[in-house]
């Protein structure tokens, strides 16, 4: 949101006042003093003349199934589709915790709570992430142990995995559930390419203990307090 609607929405003065301020070198965002009306958000530590504000707004957590082929920013230089697009009757401005590349779809967290996206995206939490994938090859045993036990994807061996609902069909293609604790980059696709299978589709059907479901793609649900006490984050809404 904007600077002075954030200052405005914590209580510290009006909008207008709120302009005043920063246009007079009284606000800080991120220990640096802003002249000009700014982006921020819950992530931001914003100051008025050195005092810390912090917004009484109400948190938002949502389940989103992100179709293909959207990008999971709140922008982008070449005008694709982006996730903010689908968020466009909610007020407060929500983005999304971690990412889903760009050809994937499935389950992503969008939120205004820093601190919860923080919480899953830090690697000490391990928060557990299901795909269902399907792919050219199939999985043999070896295969299988070979993924779960670690594979190099490009100088970074990969951690335990768990593959489940294993199909090898006729044709030389093959489905699985591939459950991972990490977070690199395009890392399930690399993993399979590693042990010579390609990835087709790539769906992120769980996070913790949140299952996607039969949410439809390019719609999306709040939270419930269970389900955040199921990944170990617990907040009164």
């Amino acid at each position: 949101m904007r600077l002075q609607k954030y200052i405005a929405l914590c209580g510290y003065a009006s909008r207008r006042a709120a302009e005043e301020l920063i246009f007079n070198g009284s606000v800080s965002v991120n220990g640096k003093i802003v002249r000009d009306i700014v982006m921020v958000d819950d992530s931001d530590e914003v100051r008025v003349n050195g005092k810390l504000l912090k917004t009484e707004t109400k948190k938002l957590y949502f389940v989103f199934n992100k179709p293909n082929m959207v990008i999971t920013s709140m922008s982008d230089k070449f005008g694709r589709k982006t996730v903010a697009d689908f968020f466009n009757n909610i007020e407060e401005r929500v983005y999304p915790v971690g990412r889903l590349d760009y050809d994937s779809s499935g389950l992503l967290f969008m939120t205004n709570d820093g601190d919860f996206a923080n919480y899953l995206m830090h690697p000490k939490n391990e928060v557990t992430k299901t795909y269902a994938v399907s792919a050219k090859g199939n999985i043999t045993d070896e295969i299988k142990e070979m993924l779960e036990n670690g594979v190099d994807i490009g100088g970074y061996i990969t951690g335990k995995a768990e593959i489940n609902n294993i199909v090898n069909y006729s044709d030389g293609k093959c489905s699985a559930e591939i459950s991972i604790k990490e977070g690199k980059n395009r890392q399930v696709r690399k993993m399979f390419e590693a042990v010579g299978i390609k990835v087709y589709a790539l769906q992120r059907i769980s996070v913790g203990a949140v299952q996607l479901g039969d949410l439809k793609k390019g719609r999306y649900r709040s939270l419930t307090q269970k389900e955040l006490r199921d990944l170990g984050y617990e907040r009164q809404f």
